[in-house]
């Protein structure tokens, strides 16, 4: 340890909490009061002083993440220096970081740089959501106030949701995530070749193992150990949301949770005097961004993603084989499929895929999922030092990607630059999109989600005669094609397109061709 560079970052301290509402010891916390609860804990595990902390970096809640959100029992008006003041710090800076689940991650990787380069010594990053509080309070007499004003210094860095939508999404309703991420899961059954049964069998066994370890983490939202066939049945408890995907392996928002992790260097963690086999390195990152939702040559998977993954384990000088933990973000089944698919993963592999139990069980804590996975990732290494884990955490709808590789072993910091590996995802060709569709088309992808009271809605995304590609939703009505979305294997049927007031209608065609018969 002696030869390492005394600015090199260093992992030294990690702390979660949960607040669930049926706990006999549930205490109403404010997404304030989770994170300075889960600071606390990060700095008693690294044994610091909260006047050492120089610098303090929130992930926004889900609530302060897009614009015009309403915070029904108030909000802070600079979350991290109101967490920073409940434990006693008063950092120089404090930064607000924008929305996505690839946050966590990305704040890590950014702050170890700036640790590296001098320009910080002692870095607490932390994350909570307090939605279940939220929702079970708002509106009755005796609620709490969460309003704080703080004010002081505050980085705040926008929401960052450029590219994370279009104005033709929005026409067409395809602003939720169920139903993106469900055009990308059937475009992967597409791809497959796989028919309905088989391929929810699969979502079913990849999710099966996470309940069991959602089931055994005290942390986590819904601690029911499921098998596959319960997972993927409809029921009136499991509905489906979009197909394919019925409610118990949909990420999960309403929880409570917190998670902070403390960050130094090398030099400021031997003069707090804190023992090296608490110290957990980074050996690997990558930071990459996919192209936007309909920009994308082949809606089946995300190269972004994959190539961040395989560079963090590049970097770290390992193969996927030398990997003894992994917590891959699992908001849908795609996520982990795409990641899996691209590096030669197997989804049921022995080590498991998720530390935490995973979205859909353990939490999807707003943006903030992914400080539990490092959180985690950080306590198992320590249990086995020298071994490896690897974390990716996802943004969007398979939007931005952050990967790091951990381990105990010692690693001298290295900066590396992903504006390269960008450009090159970034000039692969898209396709043309057609703001106002007409004519023949062919179904590329499709999902059928419905509201809360059962009422389906197709939706389909396809490409016209000419290559270009559109998106539509099916006439009100028109049940035959809402049959063949539902039950058919639609991929390369025949649709007839039409365009009205800049909203876009794909109907199947009065020939049916052998994939809707």
């Amino acid at each position: 340890m002696n030869e390492l560079d005394p600015r090199t970052p260093v992992l030294v301290g990690v702390g979660q909490v949960a607040d669930p509402l049926d706990s006999p010891n549930y205490r109403r916390l404010s997404a304030v009061g989770l994170a300075a609860e889960a600071a606390r804990i990060a700095i008693e595990d690294a044994g610091i002083d909260p006047s050492a902390i120089d610098t303090v970096a929130g992930v926004r809640q889900f609530e302060i993440s897009v614009p015009g959100a309403k915070a029904p029992l108030g909000k802070s008006d600079n979350y991290p220096r109101s967490v920073a003041k409940r434990i006693g710090a008063d950092p120089k800076r404090a930064v607000l970081e924008v929305a996505g689940g690839q946050s966590p991650q990305h704040l890590i990787t950014e702050f170890a740089r700036v640790i590296a380069n001098g320009e910080a010594d002692t870095v607490l990053i932390f994350g909570s959501e307090a939605i279940s509080t939220t929702r079970a309070l708002a509106g009755r007499d005796d609620v709490p106030n969460f309003e704080e004003q703080i004010g002081g210094q505050l980085e705040d860095r926008g929401f960052g949701l450029e590219g994370l939508t279009s104005a033709t999404q929005v026409e067409h309703g395809l602003t939720d995530a169920p139903s993106q991420y469900a055009l990308l899961e059937n475009a992967r059954r597409g791809r497959e070749r796989k028919n309905r049964d088989a391929y929810s069998a699969e979502i079913g066994d990849l999710f099966a193992p996470f309940t069991a370890v959602a089931s055994n983490n005290p942390y986590a939202a819904a601690r029911t150990q499921r098998d596959a066939g319960e997972l993927m049945s409809v029921t009136e408890q499991n509905r489906m949301i979009a197909d394919p995907y019925p409610r118990f392996v949909v990420a999960r928002d309403q929880v409570n949770q917190g998670a902070a992790v403390v960050l130094t260097s090398v030099e400021a963690a031997r003069a707090a005097g804190i023992p090296d086999d608490r110290w957990v390195f980074l050996h690997g990152y990558a930071d990459l961004r996919e192209k936007n939702l309909l920009d994308r040559p082949d809606l089946s998977t995300s190269p972004a993603a994959v190539r961040a993954a395989r560079s963090a384990l590049e970097r770290g000088g390992i193969t996927l084989d030398d990997v003894a933990t992994f917590d891959l973000y699992s908001c849908f089944s795609i996520a982990v499929f795409n990641v899996c698919d691209g590096l030669g993963l197997s989804p049921t592999d022995p080590r498991g895929l998720t530390l935490t139990g995973g979205l859909p069980f353990f939490g999807g804590a707003g943006n903030n999922y992914s400080m539990h996975a490092i959180a985690e990732t950080v306590s198992a290494l320590r249990r086995s030092p020298g071994a490896f884990g690897l974390v990716g955490a996802n943004g969007g709808v398979l939007s931005k990607y952050s990967a790091a590789l951990y381990s105990t072993t010692p690693a001298s910091w290295t900066t590396w630059d992903d504006a390269e590996a960008q450009a090159e995802l970034d000039s692969v060709p898209s396709p043309e999109v057609a703001e106002c569709a007409e004519g023949p088309g062919t179904i590329e992808t499709y999902t059928v989600k419905f509201d809360r009271s059962g009422t389906p809605l197709g939706v389909i995304i396809g490409r016209l005669a000419s290559g270009q590609r559109f998106l539509g939703t099916v006439p009100e009505g028109d049940s035959a094609t809402l049959r063949l979305l539902a039950e058919g294997d639609p991929f390369g049927a025949t649709v007839s397109v039409t365009s009205l007031d800049g909203h876009t209608y794909a109907s199947i065609d009065n020939s049916p061709t052998e994939a809707q018969r």
